[in-house]
């Protein structure tokens, strides 16, 4: 079954019955985003605005059409309770300033307090005048049923809409009840624009990626994507491993790492994947250099053979040679996907692996996804000539990941119909 079979999108489902002004007048219509945004510990300011900005579009639609848009997330993890500094107040204020529009913040996300805003909501096309009122729900992860897909709260979250809309791509492998359980008890339900956006990019990676297929996968341990290169050693012509990750795999050839993060737990299976990668004639492509310090706050490197670590060092970030094999594998590829950085790239010592390679993807002819995470945090740093030059970056790292390894993500399946003409 392809990514996106049998899944409606907001704009199907406003294609729905028609009414005056259109189908989606005057309903009530949930929106699972993701402003799981990053807080500044000692202001509480938002710190990255960018996953507010990639849902508007979805969220400007459903207005558009008259819709009372009800907009759900969770923040953080704040166990089951409330707890202020995980609330999404200051995520409505941000909001407010980028569309304009009045946002109603009930005290809670279920109960007779966002039931009676809901209800008073004005809405765009009702001839009114002011701007247009959305209500965003306080933190879903204020109750436990949230995480623990409780029945009870299910209902509580349905009782407050008619239409389901996910545009939380970023939460999609979670199980949660704002997920998975209330899309499910909702017959008229669908996929936001990002949503959308993500599943057609991922889904090429899945589905039909055109070849050569190139993957580059970094990050800090092998444990974390195991299963995604076992899945790619099916689909790619060449995999390139760096960062922290590829310390292992260096290991389990014998090489001496020193302090180097090694997972002495993986050595076997990472001589397996080698083993697997051979007989599947896919290049797994590691390290020939790293540039290494002599600690995680070292403010220097010096480059090194993968095989003359000096003792009392760690690898850091890919070298110069390296960065030169990984880009002549990427140069001809016709698909590329790239999660997880080459090195401590937050680092101005350690981040020249990282940053190369960005650059050379963004050169490059094929079609170009960035995973999400540290790797999408990477290429905006890259500088925007550069993030832009990619098809497409991600919005959600562990969903990306468990996607193009084959999983089904709960928060997809639960969308699906079993044919999109099922009645309304």
């Amino acid at each position: 079954m392809g990514t996106l079979d049998n899944i409606s999108t907001i704009q199907q489902l406003e294609l729905g019955p028609l009414e005056e002004g259109g189908w989606l007048q005057s309903k009530r219509v949930f929106i699972r985003v993701d402003f799981n945004v990053p807080l500044d510990k000692k202001t509480g300011e938002i710190t990255d605005d960018s996953r507010i900005r990639a849902a508007l579009p979805t969220i400007q639609f459903a207005v558009e059409a008259g819709a009372k848009v009800i907009l759900a997330s969770h923040l953080g993890r704040p166990k089951g309770k409330p707890d202020d500094k995980y609330s999404l107040e200051p995520v409505g204020g941000r909001l407010a300033e980028l569309t304009g529009y009045d946002i109603h913040f009930p005290e809670d996300c279920i109960g007779d307090a966002p039931k009676k805003v809901i209800h008073d909501l004005r809405i765009a096309a009702s001839g009114s005048h002011g701007a247009p009122q959305v209500v965003l729900l306080e933190n879903l992860r204020f109750h436990e049923g949230e995480e623990k897909n409780d029945e009870a709260f299910v209902k509580a979250l349905g009782d407050l809409c008619d239409v389901y809309v996910d545009d939380a791509f970023g939460a999609m492998h979670r199980a949660h009840a704002s997920v998975d359980g209330l899309p499910r008890s909702k017959k008229d339900r669908g996929a936001g624009m990002l949503v959308e956006k993500e599943l057609a990019a991922l889904g090429r990676l899945v589905d039909a990626p055109e070849k050569p297929f190139v993957a580059v996968l970094g990050g800090a341990k092998v444990s974390d994507k195991i299963a995604v290169i076992e899945a790619l050693l099916g689909r790619c012509s060449a995999i390139c491993i760096g960062g922290a990750m590829a310390n292992t795999f260096l290991a389990a050839q014998g090489r001496n790492m020193q302090k180097s993060l090694v997972e002495d737990d993986k050595l076997a299976l990472a001589r397996t994947l080698l083993n697997k990668a051979d007989d599947a004639g896919v290049d797994l492509l590691l390290p020939s250099d790293v540039v290494v310090g002599d600690s995680l706050s070292a403010t220097s490197g010096k480059t090194v053979h993968v095989s003359a670590v000096p003792e009392g060092h760690m690898a850091l970030d890919i070298g110069p040679d390296s960065v030169a094999t990984f880009t002549r594998a990427l140069q001809s590829a016709k698909t590329i996907f790239w999660n997880g950085p080459m090195g401590l790239f937050e680092s101005k010592a350690f981040a020249a692996g990282t940053m190369s390679l960005a650059e050379a993807m963004s050169g490059v002819d094929g079609f170009t996804v960035v995973g999400g995470g540290d790797s999408a945090a990477a290429v905006h740093r890259a500088g925007e000539a550069i993030a832009n030059a990619f098809d497409h970056i991600s919005t959600g790292g562990g969903a990306s990941l468990e996607l193009v390894e084959g999983k089904k993500l709960p928060g997809i399946e639960a969308l699906r119909h079993k044919t999109l003409s099922a009645e309304r």
